[in-house]
């Protein structure tokens, strides 16, 4: 799973035009100054990368399953959606 969280760290620092290592787990994407068109560019990014869907609502950030409130969040959901997908 460390992996997940490495890629996960890469494309959100991508978005936030930052380095890797300045993206920390507790993190928001507002401390990394990621709006919401970057939250959806990193949102699609994930699914590709890791070729799974994920359950967020662009229009209703806040009426997703999918738990933005931090980058470990972000992991964390990332990592159930791979698995569930592999089960």
């Amino acid at each position: 799973m460390a992996d997940i969280r490495q890629k996960v760290i890469e494309i959100i620092a991508e978005q936030a035009v930052l380095e890797p290592s300045d993206v920390k787990m507790d993190s928001t994407l507002e401390d990394l100054g990621i709006d919401s068109l970057g939250l959806v560019e990193s949102i699609f990014a994930i699914e590709e990368a890791f070729d799974i869907q994920v359950p967020f609502n662009a229009n209703e950030p806040e009426e997703s399953d999918f738990d933005i409130s931090n980058v470990a969040a972000i992991v964390a959901g990332v990592e159930k959606l791979v698995a569930e997908q592999k089960a």
